[in-house]
């Protein structure tokens, strides 16, 4: 067992040893979907840019772009066989961050962020720049009880998972990013080695459980209902194999007791595969199987949104599904959960957290209807792509 531990330790060396360069698309480089289908959540920018080899001839044109990435190529290189040295390399600082940004904003095909592409590229760097500390260099993630891969990061594992990262970074791939700078390709290799690709978990997300509902929405008069949907939150048990919180079990409730008024089109039920870490439970599938199985609630009336970890991102993330529905945003939506939850929900302490982690509020708290019902109207603000939370960009 030592021997084939060994082995691999000197395999993934072996790999991580291809030349540092900039991997250019070849003809033996083929897709990988997933990997693509997570670089397009996670650096949609830089995934058009640096897959373009137009626009990486254009800014590689640029002497102070061809010479800040030739300085990140030398660095890398310097490292040798050292992949914590090479992991620290790929890391951006400030300056060559504003470099880049600066240059790439301007490739960008058409405006994808709602404060800019330069800000947008401004969060995809830092996006980079997050998972390699978190999942190479072993800094604590935002969330250190459900975030990151779980593992020790001065163990043996989690030094192979690095180099595996770093090999597959330095192997073609078709349409990639690898063209532009090893560090983007290395932070998506790094989620997939540690199993955190959790950000397409349920793609594509208009299919599946939710194909019913968004039939129906297609065919959905909004102006016939008081709200356009009804946001459940889940809470995460912290008990493993426990798959349905007692409080979501309460939520449940409820959400059927209040559906049951005839003035909501759509239940959203909202929360992510979280707690406790690398449960195979997610809050949203059981939430849905509970309205189903207990309450006969149609699946035709039931949204998923299976991404969300937090509060903030319950809002956020139940606003994106809305959106992709075509629900009118200037229509209020009816957030049901526990008092507990909900009193947190219209405080000033979950206004500052919001604002803390994305920088914007998901919408407008507006009226109590009673201690577990709050009115709620989405802010297109949610749109916004994230990378600096991998998990739930």
């Amino acid at each position: 067992m030592v021997r084939r531990a060994q082995g691999l330790a000197a395999a993934l060396l072996m790999a991580a040893m291809l030349p540092v360069s900039t991997v250019p698309a070849s003809a033996g480089a083929v897709r990988d979907r997933k990997t693509e289908l997570l670089s397009d959540h996670l650096f949609p920018m830089l995934a058009e840019v640096g897959g373009n080899a137009r626009s990486v001839a254009a800014l590689k044109a640029r002497y102070d772009v061809a010479t800040l990435l030739e300085a990140r190529r030398a660095r890398e290189a310097a490292c040798g066989e050292d992949a914590l040295c090479a992991a620290k390399a790929l890391v951006w600082s400030d300056a060559e961050k504003a470099t880049l940004g600066t240059a790439a904003a301007g490739l960008v095909t058409e405006r994808k962020s709602d404060d800019g592409n330069l800000a947008g590229l401004d969060r995809e760097i830092d996006g980079i720049n997050t998972v390699i500390r978190t999942y190479a260099l072993g800094l604590a993630p935002r969330y250190p009880q459900i975030d990151g891969s779980g593992i020790a990061p001065d163990s043996e594992e989690a030094k192979s998972r690095t180099m595996a990262a770093l090999a597959l970074a330095r192997t073609p791939r078709a349409g990639s990013a690898q063209g532009l700078d090893t560090s983007i390709e290395f932070a998506l290799a790094l989620l997939d080695t540690n199993d955190r690709t959790d950000a397409i978990g349920y793609e594509p997300i208009t299919g599946g459980m939710n194909a019913a509902a968004t039939a129906r929405a297609k065919t959905i008069d909004w102006r016939r209902y008081r709200y356009s949907a009804m946001i459940v939150t889940g809470v995460g048990p912290e008990v493993p194999e426990m798959a349905l919180s007692p409080l979501s079990k309460l939520h449940i409730r409820l959400a059927a007791n209040r559906f049951a008024a005839g003035d909501i089109p759509f239940i959203v039920v909202t929360g992510g595969r979280a707690h406790p870490r690398a449960t195979r439970f997610t809050e949203a599938e059981e939430l849905r199987r509970g309205l189903i199985e207990r309450y006969g609630i149609p699946a035709e009336a039931i949204v998923i949104e299976p991404y969300a970890r937090h509060t903030t991102t319950n809002l956020r993330n139940a606003t994106r599904r809305l959106m992709a529905m075509g629900a009118p945003l200037d229509k209020d939506t009816l957030v049901v959960c526990n008092p507990g939850q909900s009193v947190y929900i219209e405080s000033p302490l979950f206004m500052q957290r919001n604002l803390d982690e994305l920088g914007y509020q998901p919408g407008q708290v507006g009226k109590r209807l009673s201690p577990t019902e709050l009115e709620f109207r989405p802010s297109p603000k949610s749109a916004r792509i994230d990378p600096r939370d991998p998990l739930d960009p």
